[in-house]
């Protein structure tokens, strides 16, 4: 590569890596998996060398990733927190250890110590007397973000040491294996996306604002460095190591002395050819210097010390078969292809099935049923479909075509434009009652005070219920039954259910959860249309008369009421007494008909939600943002953008003792 080129391609893996960086130091949520991150670091690194004239500040090679999230205070580490260089084979090894003999000398003692390099995100804790005083993150190393409170959430972190000591620590947070896996199985169950490894699952919880939710997560820790100590001197890393594991810190269980670089890298394959046992992730193994003299003798670069150095292992790919595609229905009806596979050993799990994720991913991958596929596991933790061996096809493949009826209820299964997921639309899909029955119980909808998601849940376990309408079954003695002591809880549910039988009619609209239709499209409906019958009979056209009422909202009202699913449903709800008309009365004022407001800051006498409420009770309608159309802005204190909008278009402008004399 001639040097100009050169300078291009190193300008370029420049703001690639950093793109990626971000996304998995700050954003914990990489788009690229970490082997190809380190390719291209590779790369980027390589060039360098080749061309040291090109090398720049801003350069990956030349700093840690990462930046100190808003919200969290900056700490400043007193022993910066480096990151370690990476090599992918074991000539790079045998450089590395010539490199350390020749800086110590033929003469030297040279012992190392190989670690799992533990896939997680690294922190530094301290600690005053022996009590645990702040944790921070690595943030670039030498500023970091406090997370002390949410670090106090996690079991294995002492908060006091056995001895009185001041001491820094350095350590791995993350997330075991068996318990990430049950954390993305209620994802996928509740169709939140999944995470892509443990890695971002235990840094996107330790970097919450609120400690609570990292709390609720199943986040460890393993210890694996001093990186200060005022009172206690170390003569290797070993000893350091025993010394914490004397003070009640969870060190890490992997660390194995070596006599030579032939050792070094027997251990090393021991370590990948095991790593299936260990009880977390991992992504490479560490080698390191034990020595404390010789690392201080040895040095480090800015960003790198000179007496350490990370094995990174290659993910590892199986070709299997791929025997079928089955389809999961979750919760929100979105149908999921799964692609089933003769069972193969992957990274020491055996792997029989995973997501195809949706119809774009297997036409993208041109994935045909009995193909010969590639699977690895992402992030040693996910399975996943890499590609096809279109050579091995015999011709014998089955195209794979997406249903469009729901596989559990038959309903129609609707994928809509700019959507790659298809759902099912039938309101009485029984994948779908936990969801629908929590819409419809909700503040917004039917407001069924006492009815939560856990009692939902048991609802359904115990057969009690089958969908929404049988709410309205439901006994006494049943609900009574779910608690110890549970009369009063009865009675309250039951009482809650009966009045929500007289609830205003958007509310029913809103509660049965016809997809892009809110509150406010809940309303236009039923002040349009005045019954469930007239709405029921509406054409798309009939609709689109409505204002805000979109073409992709008109034909979701049309498709849901023309399924037999909802008129089933809608039969119940009304054989058990619930309203479904408008009462004529309640809209006899007028007097906002026509206009159009918009509320900024806040209002002394009202909620926001009030303030609408009383707006769209005398015709009127709200929106969030200011334009030509606005009529009025209900400004209270701190009106901030939407104020000064108001006023460069000349849009009148009312504070709140004008709109009390307004509704009076």
């Amino acid at each position: 590569m001639n040097r100009e080129d050169a300078r291009k391609r190193i300008d370029e893996l420049k703001e690639i890596t950093a793109y990626h960086a971000k996304r998995y130091y700050d954003d914990d949520d990489p788009e690229i998996s970490d082997f190809e991150y380190d390719m291209l670091m590779l790369e980027l690194r390589n060039l360098e060398n080749q061309f040291p004239d090109f090398v720049t500040s801003d350069s990956l090679t030349q700093h840690v990733g990462g930046t100190v999230k808003e919200g969290f205070e900056k700490v400043e580490h007193e022993v910066p927190l480096q990151s370690l260089q990476d090599i992918f084979d074991f000539d790079e090894l045998y450089a590395f250890d010539e490199r350390v003999k020749k800086a110590l000398g033929d003469d030297a003692n040279l012992k190392y110590i190989v670690e799992t390099k533990i896939d997680g995100l690294s922190v530094a804790l301290e600690y005053k007397n022996g009590e645990f005083v702040r944790g921070a993150t690595r943030g670039n190393g030498l500023v970091g973000e406090d997370i002390t409170e949410n670090l106090k959430t996690i079991k294995h972190i002492p908060k006091k040491l056995k001895e009185p000591v001041d001491i820094i620590v350095r350590g791995e947070v993350f997330i075991g294996k068996a318990e990430f896996d049950q954390m993305n199985e209620e994802r996928q169950a509740n169709e939140e996306p999944l995470f892509a490894n443990a890695r971002n699952a235990a840094a996107g919880s330790l970097r919450q604002l609120d400690s609570s939710i990292t709390a609720r997560r199943p986040l460890d820790i393993y210890i694996f460095n001093v990186q200060k100590s005022d009172s206690i001197e170390f003569k290797s890393h070993i000893e350091s190591l025993e010394y914490l594991e004397k003070l009640g810190f969870n060190v890490n269980p992997v660390k194995v002395p070596c006599d030579s670089v032939e050792e070094v890298i027997k251990e090393i394959e021991n370590i990948g050819e095991n790593r299936e046992d260990l009880t977390f992730g991992i992504d490479g193994a560490v080698i390191k210097v034990d020595d404390l003299n010789q690392r201080e003798t040895l040095g480090t670069n800015f960003k790198t010390p000179k007496w350490a150095i990370a094995y990174k292992y290659p993910p590892e790919q199986k070709e299997t078969i791929l025997k079928e595609i089955a389809l999961q229905v979750g919760r929100t009806g979105a149908i999921t292809p799964m692609a089933i596979l003769e069972p193969v050993k992957v990274a020491g799990s055996t792997i029989s099935k995973t997501t195809l994720h949706n119809e774009d991913f297997i036409k993208e991958k041109d994935l045909k049923i009995g193909d010969t596929v590639v699977i690895q596991k992402a992030g040693d933790v996910i399975p996943e479909v890499v590609g096809v061996v279109k050579e091995k096809r015999t011709g014998r493949e089955i195209d794979f075509v997406m249903p469009r009826k729901c596989p559990v209820c038959g309903a129609d299964a609707v994928r809509e434009e700019g959507e790659s997921a298809v759902r099912c639309i039938g309101i009485e899909c029984p994948a779908k009652q936990y969801r629908n029955i929590l819409h419809f119980a909700s503040r917004d909808a039917m407001n069924i005070k006492g009815l939560g998601d856990s009692i939902i849940e048991e609802f359904l376990n115990r057969d009690l219920i089958k969908n929404i309408a049988d709410l309205y079954t439901l006994k006494f003695e049943d609900i009574a039954s779910l608690k110890k002591n549970g009369q009063k809880f009865a009675q309250n549910l039951i009482d809650s259910i009966n009045q929500s039988k007289n609830n205003e009619f958007y509310r029913v609209i809103n509660g049965l959860g016809i997809r892009h239709i809110g509150v406010k499209a809940a309303k236009s409906l039923a002040k349009n249309f005045k019954n469930i019958d007239n709405l029921q009979d509406a054409s798309v056209e009939s609709l689109l008369q409505i204002d805000d009422m979109g073409e992709i909202m008109a034909e979701s009202v049309h498709e849901f009421f023309s399924q037999e699913q909802t008129k089933d449903l809608i039969g119940k709800l009304k054989s058990y007494g619930v309203n479904m008309k408008i009462e004529e009365t309640s809209l006899v004022d007028n007097r906002f008909e026509g206009m159009i407001f918009v509320l900024t800051g806040g209002l002394e006498n009202y909620s926001r939600k009030e303030a609408e409420d009383l707006i769209e009770s005398f015709g009127g309608k709200t929106s969030s943002s200011v334009s030509k159309k606005t009529t009025y802005v209900l400004a209270g204190e701190d009106g901030g953008s939407k104020l000064t909008k108001a006023q460069s278009l000349g849009i009148t402008i009312i504070n709140e003792n004008e709109f009390i004399e307004m509704i009076k």
